[in-house]
């Protein structure tokens, strides 16, 4: 990795431009967590601030402060108040946006909580938070002023701290990734269940590559996080129960959707423990789950298909990855065929140079026709028509991967380098 003032290229990717600047000249060992709502319709958003909260220990990245990891649908960047110099950037994308390209957004308004985390400032800093739409225009922004010695930041993390368990402590957390695992929808009788769940998600995730031999990058806790009422809520079966982060089938009325708009339940139960991203398992058998970059996952943790499932998130809510399935002729509103996608893993070919072009074999043909050796579909790379939830204008890297179907057993050389460089992005100087 390169530490001074010149460009950083991982792959095919431009992460930015790094800065020779050290985290002690303008954070502390302490996390300032920021709520917000997101607020509005199809045609206009908004964006409020909710609360500032004081967390007991910084476990980001200490490095690449001023760079993105990737592009994702929105952004967050720290200005030193005084010089304006940019001090740290992180990406996003959220529920909110996601629901924008619904019907429903066309003629109702609704909220959404968001949470993210970043360093806590020595000095005081100016923060702003922009929301891009899907030809990557902001459609909205917010600047905002924070004084770390404001005494209405509310300082959490000391009082209680939610009873956990590390199944993987690789390293101190500022030197690894850490993976907060919580519990949704288990009783305090059910606890055990929980822990053998979480090791079950833990043995998944690294049962693939790159975690797998990258697996001393990451440390891995289990939150025991407590419901009043076993499983979650469905609502097409007039189920609702009363759980640790309120999460419910059926999001924007899509049966297998499993989310959860309580975004800050989801932190104050992480409050005091080292955590930078989120798996929330829901006691429940019935299939489905979510993944939102950097955000959450979230997933049933006893369907047959839980394994493929989680690590499949996964790759949404860390990796960054988009769906490499199709379901419909139709372009879909979250990819325009005129814009390159910002996701690693798909192409509109606008600009295919920034993604796997140089993994092509020799002579392969652009489009690729579909491998049909089982041996070959997820290890052969090309450009294959159909992905981003359309059949057509859209291309994956293989024919099959773990973004695409549960039934494969690994992620493709693509999205592989991806996780790679990420996970190199956030560990390595």
């Amino acid at each position: 990795m390169l530490k001074h003032a010149t460009t950083l290229v991982l792959g095919c990717c431009l992460f930015g431009t790094v800065q020779a600047q050290n985290f002690s000249d303008y954070f502390t060992e302490k996390t300032l967590r920021l709520d917000y709502v997101f607020t509005g319709d199809a045609s206009q958003q908004a964006i409020y601030l909710d609360e500032l909260v004081q967390l007991p220990q910084w476990a980001g990245r200490r490095h690449h402060l001023d760079d993105l990891p990737l592009e994702g649908n929105g952004e967050i960047t720290v200005r030193d108040k005084v010089s304006a110099q940019v001090i740290y950037r992180t990406s996003f994308s959220s529920l909110f946006q996601e629901w924008l390209g619904e019907d429903e957004a066309q003629h109702a308004r609704r909220s959404f909580e968001n949470t993210f985390l970043v360093p806590f400032p020595l000095k005081e800093v100016t923060v702003t938070v922009e929301l891009r739409d899907a030809h990557r225009k902001v459609t909205t922004s917010l600047t905002h002023e924070v004084n770390p010695k404001d005494i209405l930041i509310h300082n959490k993390g000391h009082e209680f701290i939610t009873p956990h368990k590390y199944l993987l402590k690789s390293g101190e957390e500022s030197e690894c990734i850490d993976v907060a695992i919580l519990a949704e929808g288990y009783t305090a009788q059910e606890m055990e269940l929980f822990y053998q769940d979480a090791q079950r998600t833990c043995d998944a995730l690294f049962d693939h590559e790159p975690f797998k031999r990258m697996k001393d990058k990451f440390n891995i806790v289990a939150v025991a996080s407590e419901s009043a009422d076993s499983g979650v809520s469905i609502p097409r079966n007039g189920e609702w129960k009363q759980t640790a982060v309120s999460s419910h089938f059926d999001t924007f009325y899509s049966d297998r959707y499993l989310t959860t708009r309580s975004v800050k339940s989801i932190h104050n139960w992480l409050a005091g423990i080292p955590y930078e991203h989120i798996i929330i398992l829901a006691n429940t058998d019935t299939y489905g789950g979510g993944g939102i970059y950097n955000s959450y996952t979230l997933t049933t943790a006893h369907h047959a298909m839980f394994r493929p499932v989680v690590v499949h998130e996964f790759g949404h809510s860390f990796g960054g990855l988009a769906d490499e399935y199709a379901y419909t002729d139709e372009p879909s509103p979250l990819y325009p065929y005129e814009v390159e996608p910002w996701e690693r893993n798909i192409t509109t070919l606008v600009n295919f140079d920034s993604k796997w072009k140089d993994l092509l074999p020799e002579g392969t043909a652009v489009p690729t026709p579909v491998v049909t050796d089982p041996a070959k579909t997820y290890t052969q790379v090309g450009v294959y028509e159909g992905a981003g939830y359309s059949n057509k204008g859209i291309y994956r890297p293989a024919t099959a991967c773990r973004m695409r179907d549960n039934e494969v057993p690994a992620f493709c050389p693509v999205c592989q380098r991806a996780l790679e460089e990420l996970i190199q992005f956030y560990t390595e100087k």
